[in-house]
């Protein structure tokens, strides 16, 4: 799937700078992955070594596992997510929002690193197009993802029904969620905060792949050009 350390900025616009928010979701997500990746290969183990870190969990996110985990750090994946696709601040919340209903619906399945990207991706996506005015396409999540469109379009439609469709976050959840992450930083002795936009759900437009110039670089094999290195498993 991902394998980038870096990204260039092609199209001469000045780089975003990066929101909070993105620092502590990847605070927590990183821990969570790590401490599930142990719990994960301590079961592995104890099922007569099978090489498959997932053996003996739940087989909910099955369809989001890749073959080996991708090189490409939870942050820098995140940054990318966000410098390509222009979403706002708020749909990583709503997505971070996402992936624990989906957890509580299906308490025998882990966040790994072998599934953390296509969740992250494919929640993102479907905050964004409950949250902003304006959003990029499938095809276009599918390229700064790292995936196909008609894999990003199979997972959109299993993360729907996984959540029977539980997508609308009020306010309030919202604010609790902020919170929630505000405080494992602060548990760990950072103190920062979640940008708070004003949540408004209204209709949204989609921006279509009709220009060249709003692609982000193509993620490709050809390691001589300047474009990121290519996302993969």
């Amino acid at each position: 799937m991902l394998a980038a350390d870096e990204f260039t900025n092609h199209h001469g616009r000045p780089e975003p700078s990066i929101p909070r928010v993105l620092t502590i979701l990847s605070f927590v997500l990183e821990k969570l992955v790590a401490r599930n990746n142990t719990l994960a290969d301590g079961l592995s183990q104890q099922l007569d070594g099978q090489s498959c870190g997932s053996a003996g969990i739940g087989k909910s996110l099955n369809v989001f596992h890749g073959v080996r985990a991708p090189s490409i750090s939870i942050p820098k994946y995140l940054e990318r997510l966000y410098k390509y696709t222009d979403c706002s601040p708020s749909c990583f919340v709503v997505g971070y929002v996402y992936i624990d209903r989906l957890l509580h619906k299906h308490p025998d399945s882990l966040v790994l690193s072998l599934n953390v990207h296509r969740l992250l991706v494919t929640s993102v996506m479907i905050a964004s197009k409950m949250l902003d005015d304006v959003h990029y396409n499938n095809a276009f999540y599918a390229r700064v993802g790292g995936v196909s469109n008609a894999e990003l379009n199979r997972l959109e439609v299993e993360l729907l029904f996984l959540l029977d469709f539980g997508v609308m976050v009020s306010s309030r959840v919202f604010e609790s969620y902020c919170f929630h992450l505000e405080k494992e930083m602060m548990l760990n002795g950072a103190c920062q905060r979640i940008e708070r936009p004003l949540l408004v759900l209204s209709d949204v437009a989609e921006i279509r792949e009709n220009s060249q110039s709003s692609l982000p670089p193509q993620i490709s094999e050809n390691t001589g050009s300047s474009s990121p290195p290519k996302i993969e498993d």
